[in-house]
């Protein structure tokens, strides 16, 4: 039986679409879709849904007519697909004239890892970060994707929201938390150790932070769900008082969070920096699971990494 007390952030988009689709008039929903897709898809009123075949070349172009005839699209597809068909439109028609589009991928990192290589797209952080005007969101949780869904919904720019289809616990936060687009969250408060973390990568820092009070060293957990803009202050602020950082993302090692980490500190307050993230290599297919093992994605990692800069802390 499953855990209801888990929900993925995919699921809770769904919960949340579905109710923000009856409150908005100007809201559409663009579902590109291929043959062998089987994710959940969220119970919209039909005429508010249009339904793309993935094949579709100018599917951008048409979303860039929706937005510029007054709706605010949703667009929902895979990552991959959307990286390797459809960037260069992305790019020309909705970031250069800044569209108020909200484009959300729904198999972030490895979380559908059953699809072939080609299907996974692990650089798509590091393409939409280069990309101007557009804003990057990766929640961790349920109550952090509520939070950058209702502060995106308010932007007139275009938007990349990254999910995944693992199912996860919600977090508990030391403070309240007023989400916007270039913030960040405290998970959990400590003074040894700074860990930046995003999506599912955010749990396994939790569960090393655990382990890491049991040796002695007390981490700061800031979750940084807005990718871009970056919440520079919040990370700073946890640097200056722990001297070292670990940056944990289920993304490759360039040009991801790990970039927009190293990219802040080493001009603003150089310390020790480690990362837990992908390799510069394309991944294999199998269980979310085991992939996240076997490319190094773990708390067990987060731990060791943590161990590092530790001892190397800038006092």
């Amino acid at each position: 039986m499953a855990d209801k007390s888990l929900i993925s952030t995919w699921d809770a988009f769904c919960e949340f679409i579905e109710c923000y689709s009856k409150q908005n008039d100007d809201f559409v929903l663009v579902l590109l879709c291929g043959e062998d897709d089987d994710f959940k898809i969220p119970q919209v009123a039909p005429e508010k849904v249009i339904l793309c075949p993935d094949c579709d070349p100018n599917v951008m172009m048409n979303v860039a007519g929706i937005a510029l005839g007054g709706k605010i699209p949703w667009v929902i597809g895979s990552s991959a697909l959307l990286m390797n068909r459809s960037y260069p439109q992305i790019r020309e028609v909705l970031a250069i004239p800044s569209l108020p589009v909200r484009i959300v991928v729904h198999d972030g990192g490895l979380s559908d890892g059953y699809r072939a290589s080609s299907s996974h797209a692990t650089e798509d952080i590091a393409l939409m970060r280069l990309t101007p005007n557009m804003n990057v969101l990766s929640p961790s949780d349920k109550t952090s994707f509520f939070g950058v869904a209702r502060a995106a919904a308010k932007l007139r720019a275009p938007v990349y929201i990254r999910l995944g289809q693992t199912p996860v616990p919600l977090l508990k936060a030391e403070t309240e938390v007023d989400f916007t687009v270039g913030g960040a969250r405290i998970v959990r408060e400590g003074a040894d150790v700074t860990i930046c973390a995003c999506g599912i990568m955010t749990h396994e820092a939790v569960k090393a932070s655990e382990v890491l009070e049991q040796q002695g060293i007390n981490a700061e957990i800031v979750e940084c769900y807005s990718i871009k803009p970056f919440p520079e202050t919040y990370v700073l602020a946890s640097v200056r008082c722990t001297g070292c950082c670990v940056v944990a993302d289920e993304h490759s090692i360039l040009g991801g969070l790990c970039g927009a980490v190293a990219e802040s500190l080493s001009q603003a307050y150089p310390v020790p920096v480690r990362f837990v993230a992908i390799d510069d290599r394309f991944v294999g297919s199998g269980a979310p699971e085991e992939l996240r093992e076997y490319y190094g994605l773990t708390w067990q990692e987060i731990v060791n990494a943590a161990s590092q800069v530790w001892a190397l802390r800038r006092r």
